[in-house]
């Protein structure tokens, strides 16, 4: 089978070489598409391959259409909103993610901004210490579960809400359950997004919802830029002065956020997966899941059944 591995934002070069040993495991032929510029060289390259490993590249109908051969994609990564998973489905074409294999990554960038952001961006000025602090996690999936690990071990108090999530799993991992999205911001220093981006989700972070955060609250987005509502948390950043919003996603209105000076960070480029670890196993992941796929036909991380 021929595999294509196309990504716009290349895997680490020691992750690409893990991922063809992988694949050359079970034969398969393998085509490397890296820092493609026009979406027209990804329509040729996907014309005869028979599986895809894409990263946060878009797979839209144009791109499916092209795929005459096409059986699965799979998104080396946990989020895959950037692909089509219905036309996928209607093309009988297997969409897959990697749960949990750039969690620990994410968590630990979230950790490491939030040490910036309390010493008030290494500006020269006396900080803060996030021991004592409290840490509000809104979604405990792989993420969240890997952040409240290492924000215990900082010393601060850690609670979540997760919609989907029993509380009592959410205790067992010595966290406190909240009943409510709106209590977990109401009682946290604190609050780190890791919901994903969806009909009920999107701009459900507004002004009512951030406005609920103790005075010298911060807000940090990990997620998906789609679930803040930037008009809304501009405003709001206007009139409470004490606010902080951090991300690796920069905003559409990161012009109007930079205004916010001392308040407000955003890294060039979304940096969650971005070690050679996270990439590696995300890739070796997805690799992983193809020769299954093709052997067994294993379609355990199927997310478009």
């Amino acid at each position: 089978m021929k595999v294509l591995i196309a990504t716009e934002k290349p895997f680490a070069p020691a992750a690409v070489e893990d991922i063809k040993k992988e694949l050359a495991t079970a034969g398969h032929e393998i085509v490397l598409l890296e820092k493609y510029t026009d979406n027209a060289q990804l329509l040729e390259a996907v014309k005869d391959a028979d599986a895809m490993i894409v990263r946060s590249d878009k797979i839209t109908p144009a791109v499916l259409d092209s795929a005459k051969n096409l059986k699965i994609v799979v998104r080396a990564g946990a989020g895959y909103d950037s692909i089509d998973t219905a036309y996928a489905k209607e093309k009988n074409v297997v969409v897959e993610n990697t749960p949990g294999q750039n969690s620990n990554a994410v968590a630990e960038l979230v950790m490491g901004m939030l040490v910036y952001a309390v010493r008030n961006f290494y500006n020269g000025k006396a900080g803060s210490e996030l021991k004592g602090k409290r840490l509000g996690i809104l979604a405990f999936g792989n993420v969240g579960r890997n952040v409240a690990r290492i924000a215990k071990g900082f010393g601060m108090e850690v609670s979540a809400y997760d919609a989907f999530c029993p509380a009592d799993v959410i205790e067992q991992a010595g966290v406190r359950a909240v009943k409510s999205q709106d209590e977990l911001f109401q009682t946290n220093d604190i609050i780190s997004l890791h919901i994903p981006a969806t009909p009920e989700t999107i701009k459900s972070i507004d002004y009512r919802t951030v406005n609920q955060m103790p005075k010298e609250g911060i807000l940090v987005n990990t997620a998906r830029k789609e679930v803040v509502n930037e008009e809304e948390l501009v405003k709001l950043m206007s009139e409470r002065k004490d606010l902080k919003f951090i991300t690796d996603i920069k905003p559409d209105l990161d012009e109007e956020f930079k205004k916010f000076e001392g308040r407000y960070f955003s890294t060039p480029k979304k940096m969650g997966a971005q070690t050679a670890e996270a990439n590696s196993n995300a890739g070796i992941a997805a690799a992983k899941q193809i020769n299954s796929f093709f052997a067994e036909g294993d379609t355990r991380f199927q997310v478009n059944k």
